[in-house]
């Protein structure tokens, strides 16, 4: 269980002043040391945040020498607080919440004797005082960078494989309260869903897996005036690495700046889903597409990376 990890986090990030150095501390009493973690502000005209970047490695992973994959773990959200217009911690808080919770998580398990195979990459950003932006059917937290700074800072070129977790609930789309997966995105194509990460989900929840439904407009890059879900996707814009969703989900529509709204037993199981891709998929155990039919999609309909630019021209 990862619950005291979650409660953990969600006091830590509930605050208008998260200092770096609390943060330090926090993560180094998990078990995670001082050159694993780099936290890094960034500041434009909307705002500022703090992103941060923790790499553990696996026994038999890059950063010891090994080969096994490295996981990239997206922590994707506008910001962790809206202030002043609303106090505390907002729904679209969960990205970051589930993000740092893996983390603490994964370095408590290698303090107590349990390594992961491949590395994991964790990033995210904490804003306590995000924009709200309008959206329907429910208003959204704003960013307070631009995306393509946040894709710069949260994407990383080692990632083999990225989650991307994000809150979804200001839809109408998705009726389920818990998580849900996406198909897999990669290089401007929706691909099949992945059955070794529906496989997991269903351990984990013990339930039939629930399957996020996103569109063409949705893995196009922000600022293109398409509508899209969230940006749940976004990662997907600036890697050639497979990307999934895991999108935190509710019944009825939440705006990302609702607070109170934080589920923690949805956190938790979207955190625990996240732990055992990362066993698994630095095992190489988990797929989350197949090499051969990608390679056959483009033979046959060439490229669709032009989906990964603003202007569609590559």
């Amino acid at each position: 269980m990862i619950m005291k990890q979650v409660i953990d986090v969600c006091d830590l990030l509930d605050s208008p002043n998260i200092p770096k150095n609390m943060l330090k501390d926090f993560f180094m009493g998990w078990g995670i040391n001082e050159k694993e973690m780099i936290l890094q502000p960034a500041e434009e005209k909307k705002g500022k945040t703090l992103f941060i970047k923790i790499h553990i490695g696996g026994i038999s992973g890059r950063k010891n020498g090994g080969e096994a994959p490295t996981l990239g773990i997206i922590g994707q959200l506008g910001g962790i607080g809206a202030r002043p217009h609303k106090t505390g911690l907002v729904s679209d808080a969960d990205g970051a919440v589930t993000a740092l919770s893996s983390a603490c998580k994964i370095a408590d398990m290698r303090k107590k004797g349990d390594h992961l195979q491949g590395d994991v990459l964790i990033t995210t950003h904490i804003c306590p005082d995000a924009p709200v932006i309008p959206h329907e059917p429910v208003p959204f937290m704003g960013s307070p960078v631009s995306i393509p700074a946040m894709n710069k800072y949260l994407v990383d070129e080692r990632m083999d494989a990225i989650l991307s977790i994000d809150t979804t609930r200001g839809n109408r789309i998705i009726n389920h309260r818990g998580f849900a997966l996406s198909p897999t995105v990669k290089d401007g194509y929706i691909l099949r869903v992945s059955e070794d990460l529906l496989d997991i989900m269903q351990a984990v929840t013990g339930r039939l897996p629930v399957v996020l439904p996103i569109t063409t407009q949705d893995i196009t890059p922000y600022g293109n005036d398409i509508f899209h879900i969230n940006s749940i996707m976004q990662p997907a814009t600036a890697t050639g690495a497979p990307v999934v969703g895991v999108a935190v989900t509710s019944e009825v529509p939440v705006p990302g700046c609702a607070t109170g709204a934080v589920q923690l037993e949805d956190i938790e199981a979207a955190a625990r889903f996240v732990i055992e891709t990362a066993k698994a998929f630095g095992e190489g155990k988990c797929l989350f597409f197949s090499k051969e039919e990608f390679k056959k999609l483009n033979r046959l309909y060439g490229s669709m990376e032009h989906l990964k630019t603003h202007s569609g021209k590559q």
